[in-house]
């Protein structure tokens, strides 16, 4: 099945699409989108995907997916082998509970904290993902950062209690985390020292080839 993702290497939502599917061992064609240059915001890929966001994955049939999420379970069900999402209605169920735990304490926090600093001049009117001109808001600064703290003591939390952050397998869960703890780099934040486990983690999964797709 010929698929196209359209992606860019720079950004963290991306990167969580191509991890997933180099952890499946797929082979799926990566059109590159300049974020930072405002590419995704010209009307040629306004005709992919009119949000304006990456990643989206583009079927033969035309079909597309913009979503991380929709883009992985989609995978998953077509290429069940070396399951990310867990492999009973439990373990299911604790997959996306930590990863949605994940995206929102950790991504999200990360993109409010991000694209609100007017130091990041390229995103001074891109406060919001995708086409909407929305100016930056200061105090969203302060919340991410703070909703960054909780992040940590989580995962800290959770990987005291797991090998991985959703169980005993390294599954989609630690995709998001992993690819957050790297995009909090962009916000000035990294592991606490103290966080022994998380730091443990990082760098066991930072030796998966996934981690350099």
């Amino acid at each position: 099945m010929a698929m196209i993702l359209y992606d860019c290497a720079v950004a963290p939502n991306p990167r969580r699409a191509r991890m997933f599917i180099a952890e499946k061992g797929l082979d799926i064609q990566k059109i590159e989108v300049d974020i930072i240059g405002g590419e995704n915001l010209k009307d040629a890929f306004l005709s992919i995907n009119p949000r304006g966001l990456l990643p989206v994955l583009e079927l033969d049939d035309g079909t597309r997916f913009d979503e991380v999420m929709a883009i992985c379970k989609y995978l998953e069900e077509v290429y069940p082998e070396t399951p990310l999402l867990g492999k009973t209605p439990l373990e299911r169920a604790t997959v996306e509970c930590l990863q949605r735990k994940m995206e929102f304490d950790g991504m999200i926090a990360i993109g409010e904290a991000f694209r609100n600093n007017k130091k990041n001049e390229n995103f001074t009117y891109r406060s919001l993902p995708g086409n909407d001109a929305v100016g930056a808001i200061e105090g969203l600064v302060d919340r991410g950062q703070n909703t960054l703290n909780n992040f940590y003591a989580w995962l800290e939390r959770y990987l005291t209690e797991n090998t991985f952050v959703a169980g005993d397998s390294f599954t989609m869960a630690d995709i998001t985390a992993f690819c957050a703890v790297d995009f909090a780099k962009w916000v000035e934040r990294e592991i606490p020292e103290g966080n022994a486990r998380s730091l443990e983690w990082y760098n066991k999964v930072s030796m998966r080839d996934s981690t350099k797709a």
